[in-house]
């Protein structure tokens, strides 16, 4: 009887163990589960608080969408406004064969363009890198808004980090990029309906980052250019841009170093011979496209400009890239990818929205 008694409390003591384990388990699935729910509750309220660039200033949806390019790219631009709006990569694979891609933004920054082009190469190796070297100018973070445009495109990793670092004005800090709603929880009443309507899915804005225009505003006369007191470039600017001739060089890339057509911001000729002065020390190919616009590239100012001569329109992109793919090809032998059926594909569909936004 006793040893009955015994096996009878030891299965009782079993079933309760049995029991206060299951409880266990299923308190902890549930407060996982309420976890879970409260982090995806709070991203989607993350999303929905967050600037969509998908009304007047699309600009800052151009980062983001190199991570959905197809295929190697054989060149890659980084830089300002004077690369994603007066380079037509449509144009540089139409006639050339050419696989391009843009990383650039709004007063896109030396650094930034330098870590832009760091977590492109986490992806691939492009044959040539060109950089616009109007930037060089800057040689401090100036803006909030213009940070936030290249950067929260940008995925996590360290490189984005180490951008966010360096680019960070005064006020700023990381911990609002880190978790955007922090810094956009203000936002409740200024949600409109593009706010809800770009909540999950935005609209692809650029043509491989090229952000085609097509208005027509003749440039007109510019101002004065006024006198430096010192007309070399920063030091933390021309640190990052030895940082990009360094990494190209590491990775077997050819650097490019142009100045785009723009006619404003001044471009100096003190700093078109410094420009010509580091390519020669560097045995780097430096192109002053603003010098030989008309002569050589067919720029008139009063067709291919939407803005007064500041940016190219689509006919002065096409042009820029028309130049500037025949040296590419002709001192680096790009390969012509127009018989990869796959990569004709992807551009067939780029170039359908590039003709209709053209002729619209």
């Amino acid at each position: 009887m006793q040893s009955e008694d015994a096996t009878k409390n030891e299965q009782v003591q079993n079933e309760n163990k049995g029991e206060k384990k299951s409880s266990r388990i299923r308190k902890i699935a549930l407060v996982l589960a309420l976890l879970v729910l409260s982090f995806a509750v709070l991203h989607m309220v993350d999303l929905l608080l967050r600037p969509k660039y998908m009304g007047e200033v699309t600009e800052g949806a151009l980062t983001a969408e190199y991570y959905n390019a197809y295929g190697h790219h054989d060149v890659l631009f980084v830089g300002d406004c004077e690369v994603y709006e007066n380079f037509s990569t449509v144009q540089l694979w139409r006639e050339y064969g050419i696989n391009s891609f843009i990383r650039g933004g709004a007063q896109q920054l030396v650094w930034q363009s330098y870590y832009l082009l760091e977590d492109a190469l986490r992806y691939e190796t492009p044959d040539v890198v060109v950089f616009n070297v109007l930037s060089l100018m800057y040689n401090e973070p100036q803006n909030e808004a213009y940070n936030r445009m290249a950067l929260d495109g940008m995925r996590w990793s360290p490189t984005k980090w180490k951008a966010v670092e360096a680019s960070m004005c005064e006020g700023e800090n990381m911990v609002d990029y880190l978790f955007p709603i922090l810094r956009y929880h203000s936002r409740w009443n200024e949600l409109s309906k593009d706010d809800f309507k770009y909540w999950l899915k935005k609209d692809t804005i650029s043509f491989n980052g090229y952000y085609l225009r097509t208005e027509i505003m003749p440039a007109g006369q510019m101002p004065p250019a006024r006198p430096l007191g010192d007309y070399s470039f920063g030091d933390k600017a021309m640190e990052y841009l030895d940082k990009m001739t360094d990494l190209c060089k590491e990775k077997g890339i050819h650097l490019v170093l142009i100045k785009s057509p723009s006619l404003y911001p001044h471009w100096y000729d003190e700093w078109d011979q410094n420009m010509e002065n580091y390519a020669k020390e560097h045995d780097i190919l430096y192109i002053n496209m603003l010098s030989i616009a008309e002569t050589e590239i067919g720029i008139d100012y009063s067709l291919d400009t939407y803005d007064a001569g500041l940016h190219m329109n689509v006919t002065g992109a096409e042009k820029c890239a028309s130049y500037l793919g025949r040296i590419l090809v002709d001192t680096y032998g790009l390969s012509d990818h127009r018989d990869d059926p796959k990569m004709s594909d992807y551009w067939a569909d780029v170039g359908k929205r590039y003709d209709e936004a053209k002729n619209c």
